[in-house]
């Protein structure tokens, strides 16, 4: 069963499974932040049903996209969203990013990798569960995969917790796509960040750069004018500043 909706502030329509893993904040912002062109080639490991590549591919006419994603189920529904969104340019591999076999090389790669502990409570339902459950080992595996594909200089860009960061980053430079940019996400003015942006570069030698962020809510809950751009107005966010 699915439920229909929409993102973006009603330009991209979105369906998702009624129950299981349904998507978040995170798909967004990672789309927004992502520095493709019209014509460049994005891909994306565990696309799920599509939300990353759905609002990437509405905010850049004209990119190319291929989303990756293990759960058979949940590729055929990203590729109804993309169909129903009009996107030719987007097309959806059912398989592993570790092992997936693609045709070209890309000019970025993003991803929302699985970030529960192997130690923690099991959700009901199997396919949330292999949405959200990771591991060190796992963590390392996909950003194997996505540098794999990378051209010279192509870019990586990964949402993650915070928590996450180490590994994560020992992991692109293990792989020679070095993180030059942390972006945190705060949830409020004086709140840790739970989310941070990552930017990698294949073959890069510029050291990292913590950047200011963005701040996500307002004190009494809202949006701040910063993140509603991004998430209803479909506003580009760029990791190295304006």
């Amino acid at each position: 069963m699915t439920t229909d909706g929409h993102l973006l502030g009603g330009r991209v329509l979105y369906r998702q499974p009624a129950s299981g893993f349904r998507s978040g904040l995170e798909p967004v912002l990672l789309a927004a932040s992502v520095p493709a062109r019209p014509g460049d080639y994005v891909l994306e490991a565990g696309t799920g049903a599509g939300a990353a590549l759905l609002c990437l591919g509405t905010r850049i006419p004209g990119v190319k996209g291929t989303g990756v994603e293990i759960d058979t189920a949940t590729a055929d529904l990203a590729a109804i969203n993309v169909r129903n969104n009009g996107l030719t340019g987007i097309e959806i591999v059912a398989d592993r990013i570790e092992t997936a076999k693609l045709s070209c090389q890309f000019d970025h790669a993003m991803a929302n990798p699985p970030y529960h502990p192997h130690g923690s409570s099991a959700s009901p339902v199997a396919e949330r569960d292999t949405a959200k459950r990771g591991s060190d080992a796992l963590i390392q595996a996909w950003i194997a995969g996505l540098c794999r594909q990378l051209r010279h200089r192509g870019t990586l860009t990964l949402i993650i917790p915070a928590g996450m960061m180490n590994t994560s980053v020992a992991a692109m430079d293990g792989c020679r796509c070095p993180c030059t940019v942390l972006f945190p996400l705060w949830p409020k003015v004086g709140r840790a960040a739970k989310l941070v942006l990552l930017r990698g570069v294949k073959n890069a030698r510029s050291p990292m750069r913590i950047m200011p962020g963005l701040v996500l809510h307002q004190p009494d809950g809202g949006f701040t004018d910063a993140a509603r751009a991004i998430l209803s107005g479909g506003a580009a966010l760029p990791l190295e500043g304006v």
